[in-house]
C-alpha cells in the first residue's frame, strides 16, 4: 500500500484569527463549510456528507492558533490541521492546512480543500 505523505496548503484570509478559529474549531462553524452535519461527543467529531459519515478525534488545539484532528480510520501518525498565523510582513491572517495523501493524490486533494475553503471564505466575507 502506498504511503501517505504530509502536505501543506496556505491561504490568505481577510478575517481576524478569532473569527476564523470559530469556523475551524466548533461544530456549528465546521457545519457552515466543512460538512453537512457535525456532531461532537467526548472529543470525537462525526462529519456527515450526503449520508456518508467519517469520525475524527480532536487531538489538540490552541485558541485562535490551531486545531488538529485525527481520522479514526487512519494510521495514528496522520492528521489534518488548521493553523492560523499573522503575516509579520503584511499583518494579514494566514491559514495553513496540513493533511496527508498519497503523492499521486495531492493535487486532487488540494483542489478539494480549495473548493471547501472557497465556501468558508464566502461565509466569513473574505
Amino acid at each position: 500500500m502506498p504511503k501517505k505523505i504530509p502536505y501543506t496548503i496556505e491561504y490568505t484570509v481577510r478575517s481576524s484569527p478569532g473569527i476564523l478559529y470559530e469556523f475551524l474549531s466548533t461544530t456549528s462553524g465546521l457545519q457552515e463549510w466543512f460538512a453537512d452535519e457535525v456532531i461532537q461527543k467526548d472529543g470525537v467529531y462525526s462529519f456527515s456528507w450526503n449520508g456518508s459519515e467519517e469520525k475524527a478525534k480532536l487531538v489538540d488545539k490552541l485558541q485562535d492558533e490551531f486545531v488538529r484532528f485525527h481520522w479514526l480510520n487512519s494510521p495514528k501518525s496522520e492528521y489534518f490541521e488548521f493553523r492560523i498565523r499573522r503575516s509579520e510582513v503584511t499583518s494579514e491572517t494566514v491559514l495553513l492546512v496540513t493533511d496527508f495523501a498519497e503523492k499521486k493524490d495531492i493535487e486532487d486533494q488540494t483542489q478539494l480543500w480549495d473548493s471547501q475553503f472557497k465556501d468558508l471564505f464566502h461565509r466569513i466575507g473574505s
